[in-house]
């Protein structure tokens, strides 16, 4: 068997239970080197095979994760935040498919709930944002024209931005073309949860400048809306004049 699972956005207390015993129980063991906290790694058992898979290519990963399953052995495939952002896994399970290996997926906390927590902010409030989008800018790998940043831009909405912290020029610019005016509050949060977490808020306008100041160059989320000001209405599942399922509103 094949585990897919989470490590969360960085702490090592913020694994999930589930992925710390499978983690506990691994034979093999290939992590995303470059971007999951090695602390993890201390959970392994003696004897446990460790793999950093950030110097390998997809082939080299399946090269050493289908003999070891083709043998009886656990193996842990770990990736940051939750593996189905941005973690490359559906052509690793494809692969898996099609030689019949067997396998599942633990979910885990991703690095954008990180953040959240890091700027103390809730990315839905009542006639500000309901909707969070999660994308990146375009760099070495495209995104398709309809999920541009320009064009994302244009709902208004919050947006927490992937792997975007070396572009934060054409960022600003094009956040700023697709609608958003160049003050909306923004925020850069480097490393969320980890014990070198920093918070820097700023506005559209400001990322680039912000980033340059304090050496900020990946690594980061790029937090964007109205949910990092001070203007909210209040929920109504908690208004008392509101009645829902639960509870008689209080006339």
């Amino acid at each position: 068997m094949i585990h897919f699972v989470g490590a969360g956005p960085g702490a090592e207390d913020l694994i999930t239970i589930r992925g710390a015993k499978l983690l506990e129980q691994a034979d093999v063991v290939v992590y995303a080197g470059s971007l999951v906290n090695p602390a993890h790694l201390t959970r392994t058992k003696a004897g446990c095979a460790v793999y950093n898979s950030a110097s390998m290519s997809l082939e080299q990963v399946m090269e050493v994760m289908l003999p070891a399953a083709r043998a009886g052995k656990e193996v842990v495939r770990l990736h940051t935040g939750d593996p189905s952002i941005y973690g490359a896994i559906r052509e690793q399970m494809d692969i898996l498919e099609a030689h019949g290996v067997t396998y599942d997926v633990c979910p885990g906390v991703s690095s954008f709930c990180g953040a959240a927590a890091a700027l103390r902010a809730e990315y839905t409030l009542p006639d500000v944002s309901q909707t969070v989008i999660l994308s990146r800018m375009a760099g070495r790998t495209p995104v398709p024209e309809r999920e541009s940043i320009r064009a994302l831009a244009a709902h208004g909405s919050t947006m927490v931005l992937f792997l975007s912290a070396g572009m934060l020029g054409k960022l600003a610019e094009e956040l700023i073309a697709g609608g958003y005016a160049p003050e909306t509050p923004a925020a850069i949060v480097y490393k969320a949860t980890w014990p070198e977490e920093k918070v820097f808020r700023t506005t559209i306008a400001g990322l680039e400048q912000t980033a340059q100041e304090n050496g900020i160059r990946q690594t980061a989320l790029i937090t964007v809306g109205g949910f990092l000001g001070g203007q909210y209405e209040r929920s109504k599942l908690y208004d008392p004049s509101f009645a829902h399922g639960c509870r008689e509103a209080d006339t």
